[in-house]
């Protein structure tokens, strides 16, 4: 079989089961709903784009007191289906649950993404998406803003994001000489930075006084306080970003050969690292800015998708991203589901643990 054909075949699977898992998400929790009715109104949640006007919406920076207007397109959209659906499951479904369920799907998405990327990249099914402190960064800058609020003119999801973009972008500065970035010293690099800045996040939360509960809760990953902007603010950037990445999926997997097959093979591969490296970054630092350090999703799902796939990544990019919507979703649904809420991240980091530790006593972790 083809490889569009492959890709094409697990996709559609992987779409209908993470339909079915938004379903039965949205049907669980404190108020019980019947299933059919969730899918109902699901389906009246679609809607396409019919116009579009450009509008302002005000930027606003919260500790400084100042709004500013931006331009910002302001799109009309028409629902597809109009089924009869109860008010009070409709309200519970659409305000309550699907932001939720709407924003793990789209971080699960994007942090596997990413991971295939980074193991692609560094040739190792052991690398994930914050290998080179991105996750590190985005920490420091959300527990800066939660411990010291006056010194930041930011809001936390946009603190993080610029905190794990210097991180990302300063390892690959240091691991930068003569134009070259030898992936042995970004790894090492990486680790580095991951390490010094593991130190200033104990430091803030030191100092984080009455606020350290929120900055812990953070860092173990979470979806409780989802809403539409995180939504809007993570989705464009993980599907503009998986569409570079498609884009440059031929050339992830003549780099598996080496870099000096791929630049004979026609790969300018400085070049082609550097992008990858970048789009994979912005990528997972606009997921974890949104959710906190969710840990495994980017490691994991990967994994059993190659093992599932192969490990041509013109299949196992989109298949990979789909099985990490699905992933997250469900693994959302059980940390909520129980007598107390967990943060999802304790749940990934559950699953994931034992299987990071099978990795180590095979084969996979050596090779591609």
């Amino acid at each position: 079989m083809r490889w569009g054909a492959r890709a094409a075949a697990w996709s559609a699977g992987l779409a209908a089961a993470l339909a079915i898992v938004v379903v039965v998400s949205a049907a669980i929790g404190p108020v019980s709903l019947d299933y059919v009715v969730v899918g109902k109104v699901l389906l009246n949640a679609l809607a396409v784009p019919t116009g579009v006007e450009l509008g302002t919406r005000s930027l606003r920076i919260a500790e400084l007191a100042v709004a500013v207007p931006v331009p910002f397109p302001a799109f009309e959209f028409t629902p597809i289906f109009d089924f009869a659906v109860p008010q009070t499951a409709e309200t519970i479904v659409v305000t309550l649950r699907l932001p939720r369920i709407a924003l793990g799907a789209v971080v699960g998405f994007a942090l596997a993404t990413a991971g295939v990327v980074m193991q692609g990249f560094f040739r190792n099914p052991m690398a994930d998406p914050s290998i080179i402190g991105v996750s590190s960064g985005a920490a420091v800058g959300a527990v800066a803003t939660i411990a010291i609020p006056f010194a930041i003119p930011f809001g936390l999801p946009t603190a993080a994001f610029l905190g794990a973009m210097v991180a990302a972008f300063g390892v690959y500065l240091l691991a930068t000489e003569d134009g070259r970035t030898p992936v042995a010293t970004l790894l090492l690099a990486g680790v580095a930075v991951q390490t010094f800045l593991g130190a200033v996040v104990s430091f803030l939360l030191l100092h984080s006084g009455e606020s350290l509960r929120e900055a812990v809760f953070w860092l173990m990953g979470h979806l409780h306080v989802a809403s539409w902007d995180d939504v809007t603010f993570a989705l464009p950037v993980a599907v503009l970003g998986f569409v570079v990445l498609f884009a440059y999926a031929r050339d992830l997997n003549v780099l598996l050969l080496g870099e000096e097959d791929a630049h004979a093979l026609g790969v300018e591969v400085e070049r082609t690292k550097r992008l990858l490296l970048a789009v994979a970054s912005v990528v997972t630092g606009a997921a974890v800015a949104v959710s906190g350090v969710i840990g495994f999703v980017g490691l994991v799902v990967p994994h059993v998708m190659r093992l599932l796939v192969g490990p041509d990544h013109r299949v196992l990019l989109p298949t990979s991203a789909l099985a990490g919507a699905v992933f997250l979703v469900a693994t959302d649904t059980v940390a909520r589901s129980g007598a107390a809420e967990l943060p999802v991240g304790i749940v990934t980091a559950f699953l994931g643990a034992p299987f990071f530790l099978y990795l180590l006593r095979t084969r996979e972790v050596h090779a591609l």
